[in-house]
């Protein structure tokens, strides 16, 4: 009888080892018949079973890891990360030609599921067809009504500044973390284009929805996005920080529903007061045409496409550009000459002064490329089948365009890994523009709110400038490390603001 058992037991035991491995090499198998590289489809890296080349790059420098592979695989890429195929671009002249020269067949988003569980599509920065060219019809529109038409936001801005100088001068020249300042001097001007008022900076919801925004963000870059991408069914039901990431844009529309509510109690149709104003308008005025896409939910969504890239990549280009003010004194010190001579102490600056004011130009655009504040862009999409560098990219695929490749493309720079604003100078020491420079990207995705962004840094820095010199703590060096995410911050650190002589 032991006989027997013991028998049984070896077959049972065996029956499910076999049945494991059996199940073991089906999977294997369908995963590589299902993910096998289409013909004349762009070459890339081995991969592994079922999460593809999720782990064959460096999360912590995705965007150079990502950039090193095209050594090795030329200009044009591909990647799965888990059951996602991708195409990576590189290069000012693949870049060029994708986002320009195809810039329509280059214009989709991708339906990713992390942004479509957050925002179903809708808004500005991850919507397509006809949704997305009504509301980007409409934002640029109203942005140039308040920014740079009837109502200008250049006051506005330099009003902004006169409050942060006030909590600067509290420090007297002693260290301070430029973080949070800075983000609130950004996120005021957005707040006023919105929601028509601006916030105390220390007002207590300012304060948690600004640190919201960024949290989200730095959740969005890291690799909890391209495991929910990868495997959304799973991830929906695990606990993680993805979780949290949807909490967070969660209680950020409940804010902007809060802010919404308001403005319908208080709304003159013939007098708009900032941008929300002007959709509930648009609302009112398309209501019952069948191919009107304004809504609330829209509505909603575009504020945070608004406010979200409009206050984290200018405030985090400030951060760094202190960074470099400290390690290049002898940059600061000429900068701050060019602003003594064009604009003096004694009044603000104005955009009028910028084309006066040639190496102040070169010196913000040299810190917009050497800070490469959006590594990987935002990604785009194929909305049909595509030839490019003589490889066949599927409609409707994943493209990743490498901005950190053109920034710091070899070929377009004369020292692409060092700072120096005489890239963006000519030998008679006047300004240039520089085809390669597209730290907002390039063709129909282009930024939207490109113009406010070169306004506010312009002002910004160089009011900045112009009141203060920018200096590490005794003993301590500048530290140009950066933390990974959608947004490349640099590492926080304190500073002194060492006010000038007038």
């Amino acid at each position: 009888m032991d006989l027997i058992f013991s028998l049984i037991r070896s077959y049972v035991y065996w029956d499910i080892k076999s049945l494991l491995v059996f199940f073991v090499v089906f999977i294997l198998t369908a995963d590589y018949v299902k993910n096998k590289r289409p013909v004349n489809f762009p070459p890339g890296p081995r991969m592994f079973p079922i999460v593809g080349n999720i782990f064959s790059v460096d999360r912590k420098k995705m965007h150079e890891s990502i950039t090193e592979l095209a050594q090795t695989y030329g200009d044009v890429y591909s990647l799965r990360i888990g059951q996602r195929w991708m195409v990576v671009i590189n290069g000012f002249e693949v870049l060029k030609e994708a986002l320009i020269t195809q810039g329509d067949s280059f214009a989709d988003r991708p339906d990713l599921p992390l942004q479509v569980d957050m925002f179903q599509q809708l808004g500005v920065a991850f919507s397509n067809g006809n949704l997305w060219k009504q509301q980007r019809r409409f934002t640029l529109s109203t942005l140039k009504y308040f920014g740079f038409g009837k109502r200008s936001l250049e006051p506005v801005i330099l009003e902004e500044f006169t409050h942060i100088t006030k909590v600067i001068r509290g420090y007297k020249g002693k260290p301070f973390n430029p973080h949070i300042f800075l983000n609130n001097i950004v996120s005021n001007i957005i707040c006023l284009l919105v929601f028509g008022h601006r916030f105390e900076y220390d007002d207590e919801k300012f304060k948690k929805i600004t640190k919201l925004f960024e949290k989200g963000l730095q959740l969005e870059g890291s690799i909890w996005t391209q495991l929910y991408d990868s495997f959304p069914k799973l991830m929906r039901c695990l606990p993680g920080p993805h979780q949290t990431a949807l909490n967070i844009w969660k209680n950020s529309k409940n804010f902007i529903h809060t802010k919404v509510e308001d403005h319908k109690q208080n709304l003159d149709p013939s007098d708009p007061r900032d941008y929300i104003d002007c959709y509930l308008n648009e609302i009112q005025m398309t209501k019952g045409q069948a191919d009107s896409t304004f809504d609330e939910d829209n509505l909603v969504a575009c504020v945070l496409d608004l406010f979200v890239p409009g206050t984290e990549t200018t405030a985090t280009t400030l951060r760094w550009a202190f960074l470099y003010m400290a390690k290049y004194p002898e940059i600061q010190e000429k900068v701050q000459a060019e602003i003594d001579l064009v604009i003096g102490l004694s009044r603000q600056p104005s955009m009028e002064d910028r084309v006066n004011m040639p190496y102040t130009d070169a010196v913000i655009h040299e810190i917009m490329r050497m800070a490469n504040i959006v590594p990987l862009n935002l990604p785009h999409a194929t909305s049909r089948e595509v030839q490019l560098r003589g490889y066949t990219i599927p409609k409707g695929m994943t493209v990743i365009t490498n901005l950190t490749s053109v920034l710091f493309d070899k070929n377009e720079w004369e020292t692409p890994h060092t700072f120096n604003p005489g890239h963006f100078l000519n030998e008679e020491g006047k300004f240039v523009k520089r085809a390669a420079f597209i730290p907002f990207s390039a063709g129909k995705r282009v930024c939207l709110g490109e113009n406010l962004a070169r306004m506010e840094l312009f002002l910004f820095f160089t009011s900045f400038m112009q009141h203060y010199t920018f200096a590490m703590p005794a003993g301590v060096k500048p530290v140009l490390d950066y933390s990974f995410g959608l947004i490349l911050p640099p590492l926080d650190y304190e500073i002194c603001a060492i006010p000038r002589q007038k």
